[in-house]
C-alpha cells in the first residue's frame, strides 16, 4: 500500500500568514480599539479625516523608505518639514499670488538638502545617521535663526486648504479631503519609483550588500543619492501638509523623523535595507498613527504618550533585527 504523504501531497492554505503585513494587522487591531472607544470612527467621513490627520507621516515614511532600503537613515526630515513651514510663512507672508511661486522655491530648497545627504554620504563616505544628524541641526538652526525662534508671517487661505479642504457630499464617503487625494497621488508616484522601475531593483541590491552591487556595476553613489532626494521631497510635501492642516509652529516636524523610521520597521522593512515596500511604509505609519490616536483618545500626558512612543521604536527595531536573524 502506498502511504497517503506519497500519493497526496499536502495543501497549503491559500493565505499564509506569514505574507500577511504585520503592519496591516497592527492597525486594523488597534483601529479597531479605536472604535470600541469612539464607535463614530468606523464613519467614512471620519475615517476620511483619521487618513487626513495621518497623511504627512504617510508620505514622510514613504520617503524615508527609499533610504532604508539602501541601508541608510534620514534624520534631517523633521526639521526640513520645519523649515519649510516657517519658509513659507515668512516667503508668502499671507499673499495668495505667492502660493506657488514660493511653494517651487520650497521643492528646491528640499532638493538641495537631499542633494547635500546624498553627496555627503555616497562620496564622504559619512555613515547616514552621521551625515543627516548634522543636517537636522543645520537646517533646525537655519530655521529657527531665519523665524526668529517664533511663528512668523502668514499662510493664507489657498496655502492652508491644502491641508484642510474638504469636498462635501461625494458619493459613499460623504466627505473627500484634498489631503487624501494628494496622499494618494504620491503613494502611487513612490510605489511607482520603487516597483515600476529599475531603481527598485538597484535600490533592494545594494541595500543587501552594497559590495556586492558596486562589484556588479550598478550605480551605488547615484542610487543613493537619488534616495536622499526623494526623502527630502517627501519632507516637503508634508511640510506643507502639516503647515496648512495645523498652522505655523517652531516645532511643526519635532520627531517625526523617528516616527517615519519606526513606521517603516513596524511594516515589515529591514533596518538595514535589501527588504520592504510601499505598502511597509503606509501599514507601518497607518499603525503608528492609531496608536497615538488611541492614547489620545485615552487621555494619557504628551510626556508619557513620548516615552511610548521611544520604547515603540526600540521594539521595532529588536523586532526587525529577530527576524533578520530568524531568516539568516
Amino acid at each position: 500500500m502506498t502511504p497517503l504523504s506519497e500519493t497526496t501531497p499536502m495543501r497549503r492554505p491559500a493565505i499564509s500568514l506569514a505574507k500577511v503585513n504585520f503592519g496591516l494587522i497592527v492597525f486594523v487591531l488597534l483601529y479597531a480599539a479605536i472604535a470600541i472607544l469612539q464607535p463614530n470612527y468606523l464613519e467614512a467621513g471620519l475615517f476620511m479625516n483619521f487618513l487626513r490627520r495621518a497623511a504627512p507621516l504617510i508620505i514622510l515614511a514613504a520617503g524615508q523608505l527609499y533610504v532604508v532600503l539602501t541601508g541608510g537613515f534620514d534624520l534631517s526630515v523633521g526639521a526640513v518639514v520645519t523649515l519649510v513651514v516657517l519658509a513659507a510663512s515668512i516667503l508668502i507672508n499671507g499673499d495668495p499670488v505667492m502660493t506657488w511661486p514660493m511653494i517651487g522655491v520650497l521643492y528646491l530648497i528640499g532638493f538641495a538638502v537631499g542633494l547635500l545627504n546624498g553627496l555627503v554620504v555616497a562620496f564622504l563616505k559619512v555613515p547616514s545617521i552621521i551625515a543627516t544628524l548634522g543636517t537636522m541641526l543645520l537646517v533646525n538652526g537655519l530655521a529657527l535663526a531665519w523665524s526668529g525662534g517664533a511663528a512668523r508671517g502668514d499662510l493664507p487661505d489657498n496655502f492652508r486648504d491644502l491641508g484642510r479642504f474638504v469636498m462635501r457630499d461625494v458619493w459613499l464617503i460623504d466627505s473627500l479631503p484634498l489631503t487624501v487625494i494628494i496622499l494618494v497621488l504620491f503613494l502611487a508616484l513612490a510605489w511607482w519609483g520603487l516597483h515600476g522601475t529599475v531603481y527598485g531593483k538597484r535600490a533592494l541590491a545594494i541595500g543587501d550588500n552594497p559590495r556586492a552591487a558596486e562589484l556588479a556595476g550598478l550605480p551605488v553613489a547615484a542610487t543613493r543619492i537619488a534616495a536622499f532626494v526623494v526623502s527630502a521631497l517627501a519632507a516637503v510635501t508634508a511640510g506643507i501638509l502639516v503647515g496648512g492642516f495645523s498652522g505655523v509652529s517652531v516645532n511643526a516636524g519635532r520627531g517625526l523623523e523617528l516616527q517615519a523610521i519606526a513606521a517603516c520597521v513596524i511594516g515589515g522593512a529591514q533596518l538595514l535595507g535589501g527588504r520592504g515596500s510601499i505598502w511597509s511604509a503606509l501599514f507601518g505609519a497607518l499603525s503608528l498613527f492609531s496608536l497615538f490616536t488611541l492614547l489620545n483618545l485615552a487621555g494619557l500626558p504628551q510626556a508619557l504618550r513620548d516615552s511610548i512612543q521611544g520604547m515603540i521604536l526600540i521594539a521595532a527595531v529588536g523586532a526587525s533585527a529577530w527576524r533578520d536573524r530568524r531568516k539568516t
